[in-house]
């Protein structure tokens, strides 16, 4: 693959791009990358995303770049919630992660392409202008071994962890790992104390776990939260 992005359709219009990531300077080059090309400009940033999904609902956005790993709601929450409130909105998750188990939930996610943080300068540009031609885009190398290692799973009969949960017991599980209360969860997802309280006590049924300490533990290994 080049190391440059195809060049900019001519006479395209401007592409619109959400940029969501927690970390400020993550954020200022990834801007410095796309405002560079003439055909993209960064219009909204959000710091995680619960704050994408808010201003993806307020601002004329045509693309979000999400990252994979914020607080409150995930890149791969935020895309699903995104794919249902703004049907035509592309969407592309950044990430560091190299793992096929992010990449499949990013697709089911709604996700059109996957792009690794540390090749962004090489790779990003051209997965913009791919998703707003609804092409998948995928860091290169990565097909193959991502198609073969879920063949191997599908094979052995290995369950989905995507269906392990629902997305609103994922959403509860976050954050109760994050450390908020039943009362700060139920005012975050506009949704009953008690009903937080019953989300929480299936997970735990669910995942076979005892407490808050293991739904934290159990969040850090499915790559909810950072330990």
């Amino acid at each position: 693959m080049p190391d440059t992005a195809p060049p900019a359709p001519t006479g395209s219009s401007t592409i619109r791009i959400l940029l969501a990531d927690d970390h400020a300077l993550v954020r200022r080059g990834v801007r410095l990358i796309l405002d560079q090309q003439p055909d993209l400009e960064v219009v909204a940033e959000a710091g995680d995303g619960a704050e994408a999904i808010e201003l993806a609902r307020t601002r004329d956005v045509d693309l979000a770049v999400l990252d994979i790993a914020m607080p409150r709601l995930t890149g791969l929450q935020a895309a699903r919630e995104l794919a249902a409130v703004r049907p035509g909105l592309r969407i592309l998750m950044l990430t560091m992660h190299d793992n096929e188990q992010y990449f499949f939930q990013a697709l089911k996610a709604g996700a059109s392409g996957y792009v690794l943080k540390s090749v962004a300068d090489r790779d990003l540009v051209a997965a913009c202008r791919a998703a707003m031609r609804d092409e998948p885009f995928l860091y290169p190398g990565a097909v193959t071994a991502l198609i073969r290692n879920y063949l191997d799973r599908a094979r052995r009969g290995q369950e989905d962890p995507d269906q392990i949960l629902t997305p609103r017991e994922e959403e509860v599980l976050k954050l109760v790992a994050e450390g908020h209360s039943s009362k700060e969860i139920a005012d975050l997802l506009f949704i009953s104390i008690k009903t937080v309280q019953r989300h929480r006590a299936n997970l735990l049924q669910k995942l076979g776990l005892r407490d808050r300490l293991d739904l934290t533990r159990y969040a850090i290994r499915a790559g909810l939260i950072e330990p």
